[in-house]
């Protein structure tokens, strides 16, 4: 940093006790890592010593690694120095910032701390975390980061609080049935019935049949858990262009996302969920693509609702976007030769201000894709399309959610690719305008 450059927020370090948290979860993992053959192979006293040990060394290293990280902004940039023994500098422009987490771990929160983490553009994880600060310095500080992400001048990135005005709030037994209605879920009577069936047929079950089973339920229920204890008391609020969203049991999560950094918006029907007629309403923001694509890896902005709810929802994300009046055409005739089960379910419009497009038999799906956030329109045909005169439009953006139209006329594809890239052209000039 040149002697002329003044810093927006000068170096700082983190919370004091954050060497003690670092410390902690270090120690829970060197805990599990001894076995308790380990205890039997080496005597109680031994085993004891080497705990010891091995907690003089963790809290040594969590304090010497603590005295050299520090945070500071300048330039619009965030710039995280650490390391040990090899020193490092990491530089986050804040153009690229697409949203902020305030984290709050069960033991950060026994001890009144959170930690920061930062999403950007392309990255498959959160960037550079801060952990840990104060919740007021954690607060303070993702305001000032994401007003300066946005242009404002540094003297006016205020730290104040922002009044948020209150959207939805989930209900946690709705959000409970709705993990009961999984697929995951319902494939388990499935399996102790195989499994009791092969008792009953042979009447063997040893330990390793049991062990086995268990730990096949273990996995079974992660997800649907993971899911419940992540979006536990979800509330969805709104303060100037950027939504907030709570959530959050053993973990809580408060997560800012800038309305114009959001890459598409999918509204998904699953099979399971039908009879009660709800959607979950899932957000891109450019940073999740790097984990597979999966609905449930996306960010979340209604974990379950009805479709009222979540029309009610979107063009807060989208605005101007009604998703019960999307001007969607379907597929032609001679598309029943490639998707057969799926033609009448395949549709794609362009409204004045996002690409549609639907899709899914079993788990139905809605994905809308403002036109600013486009990079890329093309057309793909495979050999049977070829001779069927259909085609498929891709729309590509920044973010994991793929948004594509599938078994399109060939005439039809190229106009529409030809009416997204003039639309994308004119949204990005508009939005630099601004």
């Amino acid at each position: 940093m040149t002697s002329a450059e003044t810093p927006e927020i000068p170096r700082r370090r983190l919370h004091p006790l954050s060497p003690l948290l670092r410390s902690i979860r270090l120690l829970i993992g060197l805990i599990a890592y001894a076995s308790w053959r380990a205890l039997s192979d080496f005597g109680v006293s031994r085993f004891i010593m080497g705990i010891a040990v091995g907690i003089v060394v963790v809290t040594a290293f969590s304090i010497v690694s603590w005295r050299f990280t520090g945070y500071e902004v300048a330039r619009r940039e965030l710039r995280i120095y650490e390391g040990v023994l090899s020193r490092r500098t990491r530089t986050i422009p804040l153009e690229r910032l697409q949203s902020v987490e305030v984290v709050r771990p069960f033991l950060a929160q026994v001890l009144g701390l959170a930690e920061l983490r930062l999403e950007v553009v392309g990255g498959g994880k959160a960037e550079a975390p801060l952990a840990y600060l104060s919740v007021a310095e954690a607060g303070e500080l993702r305001t000032r980061l994401l007003a300066l992400s946005r242009g404002a001048h540094p003297a006016e990135a205020e730290t104040a609080a922002v009044p948020e005005a209150p959207l939805h709030a989930v209900d946690n037994n709705n959000l409970l049935l709705s993990q009961l209605f999984t697929p995951e879920v319902w494939a388990v009577p499935i399996a102790v019935a195989f499994v009791v069936f092969q008792f009953v047929s042979t009447g063997r079950f040893g330990f390793i049949a049991i062990a086995s089973t268990f730990t096949a339920l273990i996995g079974v229920f992660t997800r649907p858990i993971r899911r419940l204890t992540r979006n536990w008391d979800f509330k969805l609020t709104t303060s100037e262009g950027k939504l907030h969203l709570h959530r959050g049991l053993t973990e809580k999560i408060s997560q800012v996302v800038p309305v114009h950094r959001v890459q598409a918006i999918q509204v998904v029907w699953p099979l399971l969920w039908r009879p009660k007629q709800w959607v979950r309403v899932g957000l891109d923001i450019a940073t999740h693509g790097a984990q597979g694509g999966e609905h449930e890896e996306l960010g979340t902005l209604l974990p379950v609702g009805d479709a009222a709810t979540a029309r009610a929802i979107v063009p807060y994300a989208l605005p101007g976007v009604d998703i019960a009046a999307l001007p969607l055409t379907g597929v032609p005739e001679q598309a029943k030769w490639v998707a057969p089960l799926g033609r009448r379910v395949l549709a794609a419009g362009l409204t004045d201000q996002v690409f549609a497009t639907v899709d899914g038999v079993l788990t139905r799906s809605l994905t809308l894709v403002p036109y600013a956030r486009i990079q890329s329109v093309r057309v793909s045909q495979g050999p049977v399309q070829r001779r069927l005169g259909l085609a498929t439009l891709h729309v590509d953006h920044a973010g994991g959610l793929a948004a594509r139209a599938p078994e399109r006329t060939v005439a039809e594809a190229y106009a529409l690719a030809a009416q997204l890239t003039e639309r994308a052209r004119l949204a990005r000039a508009a939005a630099q305008a601004l």
